[in-house]
């Protein structure tokens, strides 16, 4: 039987408990710290930690950092990301001790806005497939996905109640939909990916892990100052697309019944909601974006590959020896696909505000030598739009069913709140 998880700490209560002068920063890192004592030699969700230090700082600091966004709160960073007094090993070997002079740009962006930067969560190596041993707090012995592996299982686990996470293919979505917390990939390029090692430049995406929708939310209006809450007023009913697209048929019987579910009872509160079926540019798009990433990662990846090709994951050395071989002509052409899909997208939701398709295959497979499959986001990160993890639902074992809004480019508070809508009716269903 799955092992009771641990309740994932509400970022956002938090946070209005320390304005509101009930709770100290400093108090937040003490509870950190007794469940990352109690909790982390299972889950293994960090690469460094530092509690010692950030309770310092946030005993040193408490006035600045209580009228701050972010309010004290401690934060995880996924160590992809360079921080100046921690090391960042981008889960290899090969980078052992490795110590940046520089924060990177969105690790800065946290501390301007009072987050207190607990530890690096553990990241698969490069932040690729080959799994790197965190375990799913649901139940040890399931994945908890990747490749943002440590930042969704620490949330999820209650070991700090907000992470930072990156996305390629799938890597916020997926994760957080198996350890059951809110995942946020904003639209692309509005967090900066400047400091995080490199991928694919066109397809990277920081993204956001916090307990519920309204967490990440104020977790990245926070970070960006952008007006994106949807806590101070109840979300209005959405214009919603179902979408199924090619891989439908991917998706377990579990996940098929969460997003038909969810499409009927957000019809009876008043959505709108019809189904969408996509033009097959899509298909065309899903196989670009393999081309896309694999021909740019091979390029990123160069000094790793030509030097150091036999310290690399299994999967990753295979990745980008076959990657050799793609051709800059078609890397070209899946771009211009890429770029007809973007505008073929904008065009079908001209009269919608959120798609809704699954986060996942289905819940976390037992085992942890895979993270998982990116079946249900490679096109929307390629698209570059907004997509969040809704939580709440489980399968028939308890193990967490997430379900994903994709909203417009640029429209991200709209999608926030169509997730925050769609997220309470997933809690009355499920009796949450």
């Amino acid at each position: 039987m799955p092992q009771p998880p641990v309740r994932p700490l509400r970022a956002l209560e938090l946070a209005r408990r320390i304005e509101a002068g009930d709770l100290t920063p400093a108090e937040v890192v003490d509870l950190c710290a007794e469940t990352i004592a109690a909790h982390e030699e299972t889950i293994g969700a960090f690469a460094a930690l530092d509690l010692a230090g950030t309770r310092a700082r946030a005993a040193a600091a408490a006035a600045t950092l209580e009228a701050a966004p972010l309010r004290g709160l401690p934060v995880g960073i996924k160590d992809i990301f360079d921080t100046a007094d921690l090391p960042t090993e981008y889960g290899t070997p090969i980078y052992a001790g490795h110590r940046p002079v520089a924060d990177a740009a969105l690790v800065a962006m946290a501390r301007r806005a009072g987050g207190l930067i607990l530890g690096k969560t553990v990241t698969t190596p490069f932040a690729f497939l080959d799994p790197a041993g965190t375990a799913n707090p649901h139940h040890p012995e399931h994945t908890p996905g990747g490749s943002s592996s440590g930042s969704a299982a620490a949330v999820a686990a209650g070991l700090v109640p907000i992470a930072i996470g990156t996305q390629t293919g799938g890597s916020v979505i997926r994760p957080a939909s198996y350890c059951g917390v809110a995942g946020y990939k904003p639209s692309f390029r509005m967090l900066p990916m400047v400091g995080c090692k490199t991928f694919s430049w066109s397809l990277d995406t920081a993204g956001v892990f916090a307990a519920g929708v309204a967490d990440v939310a104020f977790a990245a209006a926070a970070l960006t100052g952008r007006d994106l809450r949807v806590d101070r007023a109840a979300p209005a009913a959405s214009r919603i697309g179902v979408v199924r697209t090619h891989v439908w048929p991917q998706a377990t019987a579990a996940m098929q019944a969460l997003v038909e579910r969810t499409a009927k009872v957000a019809a009876a509160a008043g959505a709108t909601v019809r189904e969408i079926a996509l033009p097959p540019v899509f298909e065309d798009a899903f196989r670009a974006h393999a081309i896309i990433q694999d021909y740019e990662a091979f390029r990123a990846l160069a000094h790793e590959h030509d030097h150091h090709r036999d310290q690399l994951g299994p999967l990753l050395r295979h990745l980008l020896d076959a990657a050799a071989a793609i051709r800059p002509e078609a890397y070209d052409d899946a771009r211009r696909v890429a770029k007809r899909a973007r505008q073929t997208l904008a065009d079908l939701m001209d009269d919608l505000d959120v798609l809704l398709t699954p986060s996942a295959p289905g819940a976390a497979p037992r085992g942890l030598g895979s993270t998982g499959l990116s079946t249900f986001n490679r096109l929307w990160t390629l698209m570059g739009t907004p997509c969040i993890n809704v939580p709440g639902a489980k399968d028939e074992s308890g193990l967490p069913l997430g379900i994903q809004i994709v909203g417009r480019f640029g429209r991200d508070r709209a999608a926030l709140e169509a997730a925050l809508f769609v997220e309470q009716l997933v809690s009355t269903e499920s009796g949450g």
